[in-house]
């Protein structure tokens, strides 16, 4: 009998910008970048189930939101947090916009991604794309390579028009790199262009996930976070309190 822990390579492909490649390991399918760089991590008999931390307390910055009507993910990936907002949140459009033409292609055939109606991929670079797309109550941004962050992740205008596309009462949701010291990467930067509003879930696998209002008369309400939490938890099969109880002010 073969190992269930054993590694297929179920695809590899090349682009313009390198390798992806999609891994199986018993029950667990992998999104990878490069050599071996993992992107997503899909659990086969449940794809919108979010094996990690920085993509639970993503859901979790999407939970700001009282009753979000639609979403826009800047980066794809392997599909996971998108197919858990489809599925948990009462969403009627969802846009996502990713660079690489192959990754909704491999997200769809074997990470579970479902070809929900409601959701519209568009292929192309998200720093030039953004401007086209529609206000929204939700942004994720996650935008990674190979090598790390996008430079969007960084750029002071892009990320201010990621704000200016929230519609009233919006979060932006980011996945920031994590510096060794626990702050989120530029968070010179980030404090200066979100006045210091804006809270913070560092997350053991490095990262720092920032969750933005849309402007600076919008605040957290952290009891009615943890209530729709709590709510959600037996949907969820797992609870977001952890998280919670690391959730803090800009730092």
């Amino acid at each position: 009998m073969s190992d269930l822990r054993e590694e297929r390579v179920l695809e590899e492909v090349r682009d313009a910008w390198g390798v992806i490649r999609v891994l199986e390991v018993g029950d667990y399918r992998f999104l990878e970048f490069g050599e071996a760089i993992e992107q997503s991590c899909t659990y086969t008999r449940d794809p919108a189930w979010l094996e990690y931390d920085y993509t639970r307390a993503m859901l979790l910055g999407a939970l700001c939101h009282e009753a979000p009507e639609n979403a826009l993910f800047l980066g794809l990936g392997g599909g996971t947090l998108t197919q858990a907002c489809l599925k948990f949140l009462e969403l009627e459009d969802v846009e996502a916009i990713e660079l690489r033409p192959d990754v909704p292609r491999l997200a769809m055939q074997y990470l579970g991604l479902a070809d929900d109606p409601r959701l519209y991929v568009r292929i192309g670079d998200a720093l030039e794309l953004l401007d086209s797309a529609e206000s929204c109550d939700l942004l994720f941004v996650d935008l990674y390579t190979d090598t790390g962050p996008a430079p969007g992740h960084l750029a002071w205008t892009f990320l201010e028009n990621c704000q200016k596309r929230l519609s009233p009462g919006g979060w932006l949701v980011i996945n920031q790199w994590g510096n060794d010291d626990g702050k989120p990467l530029g968070a010179a930067l980030l404090r200066g262009l979100f006045h210091r509003h804006y809270w913070e879930i560092p997350v053991k696998e490095g990262n720092v996930i920032l969750l933005v209002p849309a402007d600076l008369d919008q605040s957290l309400n952290f009891d009615a976070l943890t209530a729709r939490a709590e709510a959600l938890a037996p949907r969820l099969g797992y609870s977001l309190q952890p998280l919670l109880d690391v959730l803090r002010p800009a730092s």
